[in-house]
């Protein structure tokens, strides 16, 4: 069982959870979750079995270009003070690759960093939530955002992730970085055959002996192999969810709360069953 300690907190993880996707951003690649109250989105989410919201303002879409820290906190902090002080038990996690945004974050209540870079678009980052003694989120990307779906090439996508892990995982470590997650970073710099091939192999990560979160809701290797659309890949979420969990996953990142608690309830019972 997994601890997780975040801001003198402790979340224990009996079962995997659920991290709630909240985009203060104007261009989410997926529509659902943009919602002028975002204040009835958290309180659905956690009604429906979020442990954990994840606020982000700097779109990570395929071929998306970035904005300033200050133009992300602009849109990040009324979105944290509001669910913060409404839910003042629900824990918030800042999804941001900038140490400058994660700080700022941290001050309005967010309990958690969540960095798609790892620490590697942000020289400050890592020694920053070391020094703000949270749990760190350390998500493998090949290449930015902005250029990340050109192309992208290993010569063996579950190694590499690994050998990543294993020396991200002591970068933070010696920065004193207690409570690491790693996120395989799913359709980050990666073809829809990588993503399926990790989540194939996603078991190998366990032997990090770390929590993996598994962000796979609505992705396109999902939409693109079904032949439909980003708003009718919820099916396919849901069935790529549950082989993550039998595959390790100890959070699952997703749009629709509803459905990953109950393929959590269904796992956990067929988990128990003699």
């Amino acid at each position: 069982m997994f601890t997780l300690n975040c801001k003198g907190k402790l979340l224990a993880f009996e079962s995997p959870i659920i991290m709630g996707i909240i985009n203060a951003t104007p261009d989410s690649f997926y529509k659902g979750n943009i919602n002028e109250d975002m204040l009835a989105l958290a309180k659905k989410m956690i009604d429906d079995g979020a442990t954990i919201l994840d606020i982000g303002g700097q779109s990570t879409r395929p071929g998306s270009s970035s904005i300033t820290a200050e133009e992300e906190i602009q849109r990040v902090l009324p979105v944290i003070e509001a669910i913060h002080k409404n839910f003042p038990d629900t824990i918030i996690s800042i999804d941001t690759y900038s140490s400058k945004v994660a700080v700022a974050a941290v001050k309005a209540g967010a309990a958690i960093v969540n960095d798609i870079s790892a620490g590697n678009m942000d020289e400050q980052m890592i020694e920053m939530v070391a020094q703000l003694k949270l749990p760190y989120v350390c998500m493998h990307m090949q290449g930015t955002p902005a250029d990340m779906h050109k192309n992208p090439q290993y010569n063996d996508v579950v190694k590499e992730v690994l050998d990543f892990f294993i020396t991200k995982i002591e970068q933070c470590k010696s920065a004193g970085i207690v409570d690491i997650i790693i996120d395989p970073g799913f359709g980050f710099g990666k073809t829809i055959e990588h993503n399926f091939s990790l989540l194939k192999k996603m078991n190998v990560l366990q032997m990090l002996d770390k929590p993996i979160l598994a962000g796979l809701s609505r992705k396109s290797s999902i939409y693109k192999t079904l032949g439909t659309t980003v708003q009718n890949a919820l099916n396919g979420t849901t069935v790529l969810n549950t082989i993550a969990l039998q595959n390790g996953a100890s959070i699952l990142r997703v749009h629709d709360v509803k459905e990953a608690a109950e393929a959590i309830k269904l796992f956990t019972a067929y988990k128990k069953a003699p």
